[in-house]
């Protein structure tokens, strides 16, 4: 691989995640020998500049982690340059290619995605999409199903499938891996992965910011597109999936389609039931008073800011067993997680309450802000007592090959796994486009259910688990939220 291109070089993406995971990469030895590493953007300015600017966004995240080092710095500053171009002139594009050199290019399109399609077209005319180049796309491809195929068919008259890498950097971090290598290396799991032992499934990815200057964006997309489309429903797919016949990238990807294609539609009729739209009014944060998302965005708006939707899966693994699925912004804390709750043991021989209560068997996968695989199991209580009392326990699945004092590893940017997998061309992490197509045809079904119905938002405080309605839609099932 030549050289990697970085189009939207300048931006906020590029400086705050992937030059920085770049520079890890680097520091531990990883990057291709020989591999040049080129900013491209409108904005004027020297190689020099730019370099002093990427500089200033690495060093610091560098040293938090205790990763910085000249040595290191000096390594990728060498691969470093910079180029202002037009990324929708084909003229211009040919100067970029011949700066990269001899050899296949990775471009990783670090823009607005409604400039894809004249972009991948200006890439073709200026030999930027030849045969062994590769091309990586920021979500979210388009708003719904027909505006991401109207995106997708003219990234596919550039390049071939096998070329396209699009991006959902939650593939990226350590535990959602983990989550493949508990299921499918360990015997122990897969057999009460079903129906038959697991009750329901919880998804949450909760955040404590509110949408601020990015109104423009979000107001367009709301938390549905943003977030489920992507996100939360390759979580689900992931934990769902039946086990793929190895790891080759098509075997990956075919079982998680057809997890996407078993999602029940979400229909009119269904979605007050099913479904949650709510949107943040004026509340407190983390000890500080927010304004509500129309004061952010200066005027009424019906866009949701939190989203909650039980999922049902329309197969012989998962029959009966509800996914539910909730995210939002201005929420009381920053987490993300995926919730495996078992079924209770059919028979208590330790009566009803006395010994200690009986708390049912859990799985925890979290992914923010801490990493980390626990499972809950009952445990007696130490003691002399005569009647065996119980208590529930937490055993960490994470880091525990060094022992329970070692301390984890430097916790990754989840760019940096996707980043080398690029530019290795290991597709496993990416989406394919087929995957695309379904899940947003489901979300387009829950747009359309949502408009039918004329679902507004349903208001709750910031700093609150969103609206009342999400409670329900467990606790009319006998369920509820996790809590910490």
């Amino acid at each position: 691989m030549a050289a990697l291109i970085l189009f939207g070089g300048g931006g906020d993406l590029a400086m705050r995640m992937l030059l920085p995971s770049l520079y890890f990469l680097d520091h531990d030895g990883l990057l291709p020998q020989g591999l040049k590493i080129i900013g491209a953007a409108r904005s004027q300015e020297t190689a020099e500049d730019y370099i002093a600017k990427v500089r200033q966004a690495v060093q610091p995240r560098a040293e938090a982690d205790d990763a910085w080092d000249e040595a290191s710095w000096a390594r990728l500053a060498a691969r470093l340059d910079y180029l202002a171009v037009d990324a929708t002139d084909a003229e211009s594009l040919r100067a970029l290619k011949a700066r990269s050199g001899e050899g296949d290019t990775v471009s990783f399109l670090a823009v607005s995605p409604s400039l894809y399609g004249r972009i991948v077209t200006a890439m073709k005319a200026a030999g930027l999409a030849e045969k062994n180049d590769r091309i990586v796309l920021e979500k979210p491809v388009g708003r719904d199903l027909e505006s991401f195929l109207e995106i997708d068919d003219a990234v596919a008259h550039a390049f071939d499938e096998r070329q396209v890498f699009r991006i959902d950097h939650y593939l990226g971090k350590e535990t959602v891996q983990n989550l493949i290598a508990l299921r499918f290396g360990n015997a122990i799991f897969e057999p009460l992965w079903n129906s038959l032992t697991i009750d329901h499934v919880q998804i949450t990815v909760g955040e404590t910011v509110g949408v601020g200057d990015r109104w423009p964006y979000y107001d367009e997309y709301g938390a549905l597109r943003d977030m489920v489309q992507n996100h939360m429903l390759q979580l689900l797919c992931l934990v769902a999936m039946e086990p793929p016949s190895d790891l080759d990238p098509d075997s990956v990807r075919n079982e998680k389609v057809k997890v996407l294609r078993s999602l029940r539609p979400v229909t009119a009729e269904d979605a007050e039931r099913v479904t949650v739209r709510g949107q943040y009014v004026e509340g407190a944060v983390e000890g500080r008073t927010v304004d509500s998302y129309e004061t952010e965005r200066g005027q009424p708006s019906d866009t949701e800011t939190f989203v909650a939707i039980r999922a049902d899966i329309d197969n012989w693994r998962w029959a009966g067993v509800p996914f539910f699925m909730r995210t939002g912004k201005r929420l009381p804390e920053k987490r993300t997680e995926i919730v495996i709750q078992f079924k209770p043991v059919p028979h208590s021989i330790f009566g009803h309450g006395e010994r200690g209560a009986i708390y049912d068997n859990r799985l925890v996968i979290e992914l923010q802000p801490d990493e980390d695989i626990s499972l809950s199991v009952m445990n007696k209580k130490p003691g002399l007592e005569q009647r065996m009392q119980l208590q529930p326990i937490q055993m960490s699945l994470s880091w525990g090959q060094d022992g329970k004092d070692a301390a984890p590893p430097r916790r990754r940017i989840a760019y940096e796994r996707l980043l080398l997998d690029a530019l290795h061309g290991d597709s496993t992490l990416f989406v394919r486009r087929d995957e695309a197509e379904q899940a947003w045809k489901w979300i387009d079904e829950v747009a359309e259910a949502w408009a039918c119905r004329e679902c507004r938002p349903l208001d709750y405080d910031a700093g609150t688990w969103g609206p009342e309605a999400a409670d329900l839609l467990l606790s009319r099932t006998g369920r509820k939220w996790n809590t910490r």
